[in-house]
């Protein structure tokens, strides 16, 4: 409800929060910080940091012995060092195998690998088939004519044959037996001439 006039001035309520209800002096932004390791703002460099801290202690459970080796005089920095010391042992008892001996091998089928030799041909009996081919024998072929004008391999030259005289129009000839004019059939026009036009009713 609202109170009286003061002044010119009457009091109303008010519309929202004002600044006395809170405790912090103004508005409080949260962004990170870029000072610092931890929390630093993502959009800045962030330069080295550096710490100060103290020696490990040793453990108590440790278990070296510390410098208290014994090296020996003839270890150096490069090896061992010492002089030649063999030991004098018996021979070792081995077994005794049969082995060839040098002329029991034969280097001549090798030697011709190795060194130049003439050919060398050598001389075997046939062998012996297990079952014989039946193969046909040299009368069994039929070659083809090489004389002639029919051949298969060769060119043949122009052939000419002898026969007897021809009994045509000679004086021995029976003109009695021959054909007559009468005896061949009418030729028509049109096989010789120009056929002449035809008209049919």
């Amino acid at each position: 409800m609202e109170g009286p006039w003061v002044g010119s001035w009457r009091p109303h309520p008010r519309r929202g929060p004002i600044l006395a209800e809170f405790s912090t002096p103004g508005p409080k932004y949260w962004l990170p910080g870029t000072t610092g390791h931890t929390s630093h703002d993502p959009t800045k460099y962030r330069a080295p940091a550096y710490t100060f801290r103290g020696s490990k202690c040793l453990g108590t459970d440790s278990c070296s012995p510390g410098p208290r080796y014994f090296i020996h005089s003839s270890i150096t920095k490069t090896g061992k060092h010492v002089a030649p010391s063999p030991l004098v042992t018996s021979r070792p008892k081995t077994k005794i195998a049969v082995t060839p001996g040098p002329s029991d091998y034969t280097t001549e089928p090798a030697n011709r690998h190795v060194y130049y030799t003439a050919p060398l041909q050598s001389m075997v009996s046939r062998p012996k088939d297990l079952r014989p081919f039946q193969t046909p024998g040299p009368g069994t072929y039929t070659l083809p004519r090489i004389l002639g004008p029919n051949t298969i391999c060769t060119h043949s030259n122009p052939c000419y044959s002898m026969i007897g005289k021809s009994q045509y129009q000679s004086a021995f000839r029976d003109l009695a037996k021959t054909p007559g004019p009468a005896a061949f059939g009418r030729v028509e026009l049109d096989v010789y001439k120009r056929k002449a036009p035809k008209y049919t009713m």
